[in-house]
C-alpha cells in the first residue's frame, strides 16, 4: 500500500490507501470536535475563522487559529521532507516514517487526554494543534504517494472533483475512459470512508471518551503492517526451506 509510487499504483492499492486513511481522518476529525470542540482537518473553515477574527481585531483568537493553520501546514511540510530525505534508501521506510510519527503523536494525545487534560482553553488549543499536525502529516503523505489523486481530509476538493468527473461521465460528448471511472471510484471511497470513520469515531467517543485516541493508531498500524507482513512471511518461509 505504501511501497508503490505515483504512476505505478494499481486501482486496488489506491482504493485501500484511500479507504484506510480516509477512515482515520473521519474518526480523528469527529473525535477532535467532541473532545476539543474544534475541527482538526477543516482548513478552509479555519482560514475563514482567521479572517473573521482579524476583522473583529480579536488578536487572541487570531494567534490561536494562525497556530492551528501553521501546525497543519508544518505537518505536510515535514511529511514531504521526510519522504524526500529517505526515499533513496527505501520507499517503504520513507513512506512509513510519517505514519509512525502520526501514531506516536496520536498516542501522546490519547495519554494526555486521559491523564492530564482538564478542558482548559490552553490545553484545548494545544491538543487541537497536535492533532492538526497529524492530519497535515497524513494528508501530505497520501497526496504525495498517490500523485495528488487522494487527499483524505480535503473533502471540498474531493466533492468538487467528483462532481466534475461525474459530469464528464454522463456528458454525451465526453470520452468515458477507464482512468475517469477509477478517479470516481477513489473519490467516492474517500468520501464514504470519511463519513463512516466519523460515525465510528463518534460512537466510540460516546462509549470510551478520550480513549478513542488509542483506537485510531490501530488503523494506522494496519497500514504499516500491510506492506511489511508479506516480506516477513516470505523470509520466514524461506528460512524453513
Amino acid at each position: 500500500m505504501l511501497r508503490e509510487i505515483p504512476g505505478q499504483r494499481s486501482l486496488k492499492k489506491n482504493l485501500m490507501l484511500a479507504s484506510s486513511t480516509a477512515s482515520v481522518a473521519g474518526m480523528t476529525n469527529v473525535v477532535g470536535v467532541m473532545a476539543f470542540l474544534s475541527f482538526v482537518s477543516n482548513i478552509t473553515g479555519h482560514v475563514a475563522t482567521l479572517a473573521g477574527k482579524i476583522t473583529e481585531q480579536n488578536m487572541a483568537e487570531v494567534y490561536t487559529v494562525a497556530y492551528w493553520l501553521f501546525m497543519f501546514f508544518f505537518g505536510a511540510f515535514i511529511s514531504n521532507f521526510i519522504v524526500r530525505s529517505f526515499d533513496y534508501k527505501s520507499t517503504y521506510f520513507a513512506h512509513g516514517m510519517p505514519i509512525i510519527l502520526e501514531i506516536v503523536i496520536l498516542l501522546g494525545v490519547a495519554v494526555y487526554g486521559n491523564d492530564v487534560y482538564n478542558g482548559s482553553e490552553f490545553q484545548r488549543e494545544a491538543a487541537t494543534g497536535a492533532v492538526l499536525f497529524c492530519m497535515g502529516l497524513q494528508n501530505g503523505l497520501v497526496s504525495r504517494i498517490s500523485g495528488g489523486l487522494i487527499k483524505t481530509s480535503h473533502l471540498t476538493g474531493m466533492v468538487t472533483d467528483l462532481a466534475s468527473e461525474l459530469s464528464e461521465l454522463v456528458h454525451p460528448h465526453a470520452e468515458k475512459t477507464r482512468a475517469l471511472r477509477e478517479k470516481i471510484y477513489i473519490r467516492l471511497t474517500v468520501i464514504g470512508f470519511f463519513i463512516g470513520g466519523g460515525i465510528l469515531g463518534g460512537l466510540l467517543f460516546n462509549m470510551i471518551g478520550m480513549a478513542t485516541f488509542f483506537v485510531i493508531p490501530l488503523v494506522l498500524i494496519t497500514i504499516l503492517l500491510y506492506d511489511v507482513y508479506p516480506v516477513i512471511l516470505h523470509r520466514m518461509l524461506k528460512s524453513f526451506k
